[in-house]
């Protein structure tokens, strides 16, 4: 195994390199102000790393945190699935269903699903012949619009038996969480949750909503997650499983 780094003008790197086997695996490194120990994480399906600093940390002890973790670092990032693509002829779940990706071009019209003898289809109409740029962009909207009908809907039908309300909903590409309460009562939640079955996305949406309530994890507040949606604990197990399979679904 080589071991590379990059050497700004500013004495500490942006990112350290290690090639391997399987490609080059790029690890970039912060300074943390609050961090007491260093730290590895892996990003998400970018298969990206972070390596986390204290204040007063070295660059060679990052190094030498880094090279001791290494094996760590590759069994995590084997782990991760396969990046798919947005693309025509992709395939991608949209509700827990497998659709096909299917571009229509020289055509216009909304993006919509279809299905037929062949099973179900996201039909993608671009009035250019093979730009699959926008094939992409056009895909991603439709299912951000389709993401946010969903959450509002499960969340204005979590709020009134809570007896609670939301002051605004929002959709996101959230990567370290599928779903997030502010302490001002706004709603965030990642726009993968449109690909997971229905039952995962109501979940969150519940999970969310009792955070109005209890704006922390206490017994009281999982009793109200599970009030709101009995699935809770299938869902959950759920995106144990297959979540990263969704954040692997490439947007950018």
């Amino acid at each position: 195994m080589a071991f590379v780094s990059r050497r700004p003008a500013d004495p500490i790197p942006d990112r350290f390199e290690i090639a391997t086997d399987s490609g080059v695996v790029a690890i970039d490194l912060r300074r943390h102000p609050r961090a007491r120990n260093y730290t590895l994480r892996v990003k998400g399906p970018e298969r990206a790393a972070v390596l986390t600093m204290p204040r007063r940390g070295t660059v060679h002890e990052a190094r030498r945190f880094l090279e001791r973790h290494t094996p760590w670092l590759k069994r995590q990032i084997a782990k991760l699935p396969a990046a798919t693509a947005i693309a025509d002829g992709a395939a991608i779940p949209l509700r827990g269903v497998r659709h096909v990706i299917r571009h229509v071009p020289a055509t216009r019209g909304v993006v919509h699903v279809d299905t037929d003898i062949a099973g179900a289809a996201i039909v993608v109409p671009t009035p250019d012949l093979a730009d699959q740029g926008q094939v992409r962009r056009r895909v991603v909207e439709f299912l951000k619009r389709e993401a946010k009908r969903d959450l509002e809907w499960a969340v204005i039908r979590h709020t009134l038996s809570l007896g609670v309300r939301a002051k605004s909903i929002r959709v996101r590409d959230q990567v370290s969480r599928w779903g997030s309460c502010s302490v001002d009562g706004h709603l965030s939640f990642s726009w993968r949750l449109v690909m997971a079955p229905p039952a995962v996305l109501d979940y969150l949406a519940a999970h969310e909503v009792a955070h109005l309530a209890e704006l922390n994890h206490s017994p009281r507040f999982w009793r109200i997650c599970e009030r709101l949606a009995p699935q809770s604990s299938a869902a959950r197990a759920w995106l144990r499983t297959n979540g990263a399979a969704l954040h692997a679904i490439a947007a950018d």
